[in-house]
């Protein structure tokens, strides 16, 4: 049996100054959670969305919502198990690849 993979994004109401003209952070995290249900039918997964200027969270996340402050770094930021995967516009086919890493199998 395969592990639940944890999908993690980290973004804000306010769109990066870097990544104007892009989806919202909250509507790439709807957009994400629908393109995998999809894709990977069937096969569960957790998907999470953060305030990274909210910070009340577990302290793995409120430290990880600092790194990306104090980093400058383009959200939504996507995180799988733990390891970037997507940073300010995230291409699905890399995101496809992570899940296929942990034994997911496209539909």
């Amino acid at each position: 049996m395969k592990k639940e993979i944890e999908v993690s994004i980290y973004g804000a109401d306010q769109i990066c100054a870097s990544c104007v003209n892009l989806p919202s952070s909250k509507d790439t995290y709807e957009w994400l959670q629908a393109a995998l249900s999809r894709k990977f039918p069937e096969q569960t997964f957790r998907i999470s969305y953060y305030d990274i200027f909210q910070g009340n969270y577990e302290e793995e996340k409120n430290e990880f919502c600092r790194k990306i402050i104090e980093e400058d770094l383009f959200y939504p930021v996507v995180v799988i198990e733990g390891e970037i995967v997507g940073e300010g516009n995230p291409k699905l086919k890399k995101i496809y690849a992570e899940f296929e890493k942990y034994g997911y199998t496209s539909m």
